[in-house]
């Protein structure tokens, strides 16, 4: 299982989609557009905050457990990153300590294996797209969700920017698995073939050294 890792913006759910065409291995979503809770969180996030995770922490369960199915997939969002999302929500008050305590407890406990044949949780590669926190920016405003616009919310310059660099920091912390970092903003993806063949090199050499 490959999982993808990133802030918003970063190109997360493009890159798995090109990376599971590559590989030849089915795709897993973040739910987002059919999700009514995110735009309510971006109308009132101390309202919203914790339910917001825990939506997002249920949801994540049930891409893993359907990704165990099949020897490789690619999932577009790490499990980790819901706790990163949540604490900064949190010390940007919008949870409180008791919500903060039991979402860490509920994540652990869904980590715990229950028995030795329980599905994997941990995936066998992360991959981290790191962006600038500029190039982060004009990609929020490039795919256009109105909820997610400074322009409607000017609180949101400063959250984006702490968000931005706690993925960093999450980063260089994460052991749980090997990990491969790539540059967002040097390799376009996107638009440019040579960017995409590229991360796909990247990509095939790191599964190769994890493989022996």
């Amino acid at each position: 299982m490959i999982v993808l890792s990133g802030p918003i913006g970063a190109g997360k759910t493009t890159l798995t989609t090109l990376l599971a065409e590559h590989l030849n291995a089915p795709a897993f979503y973040e739910s987002v557009d059919d999700n009514e809770i995110l735009p309510l969180f971006y109308q009132d996030p101390q309202k919203y905050a914790f339910l917001l995770q825990i939506y997002f922490l249920n949801k994540r369960l049930d891409a893993i457990k359907e990704a165990n199915a099949n020897r490789y997939s690619v999932m577009d969002r790490s499990l980790f990153e819901d706790s990163l999302l949540f604490h900064l929500n949190a010390d940007l008050g919008r949870s409180t300590k008791t919500e903060v305590e039991t979402y860490d407890s509920l994540l652990a406990n869904m980590l715990d294996p229950v028995s030795p044949d329980d599905y994997q949780k941990i995936p066998d590669l992360l991959i981290y797209l790191h962006v600038s926190f500029e190039t982060m920016l004009a990609r929020i405003k490039k795919r256009g969700r109105s909820y997610e616009q400074i322009e409607h919310d000017a609180s949101l310059y400063d959250y984006y920017r702490e968000l931005n660099r706690r993925y960093d920091q999450w980063f260089a912390q994460y052991d749980l698995s090997p990990k491969l970092e790539i540059d967002g903003d040097q390799l376009e993806f996107v638009e440019n073939p040579q960017a995409r063949e590229q991360i796909f090199r990247l990509v095939d050499q790191k599964i190769a050294q994890i493989l022996g």
